[in-house]
């Protein structure tokens, strides 16, 4: 259930995008209120809502509706309780102690000898 939702809303949302980007912008007209062409106020006039409008008017709703939903159904499978409860214990990482200094005689047992020439 929660899958169809997820793939209705995600094309509400393509879609709803791609409406935006088609429709006329009211500041497109702002130059016909300075004397190139005759609009009613400085944006354009208001006129009755296009099928464009319509259309994005419902996706939007349509859009909300379906994350409503979602967040609905999220919440559900989560169930009640804290988002700190759910982080898992892990264990702390212990610091290595640094390495013991070697005595001097030790590091000599261990160092090569000098070549001879």
């Amino acid at each position: 259930m929660g899958q169809i939702i997820l793939v209705i809303h995600v094309l509400i949302a393509v879609v709803l995008v791609v409406l935006v980007l088609l429709q006329h912008g009211k500041g497109a007209d702002a130059g016909a209120a300075f004397g190139s062409g005759a609009s009613a106020t400085v944006f354009g006039s208001r006129g009755s809502a296009s099928f464009l409008t319509r259309m994005t008017a419902m996706l939007a709703t349509g859009f909300f509706l379906t994350s409503l939903t979602l967040a609905m159904i999220a919440a559900r499978q989560m169930g009640p309780g804290s988002v700190v409860d759910r982080v898992p214990d892990q264990p702390v990482p212990e610091e290595s102690a640094p390495a013991a200094p070697q005595d001097d005689d030790a590091a000599s047992e261990q160092a090569p000898p000098p070549p001879e020439d």
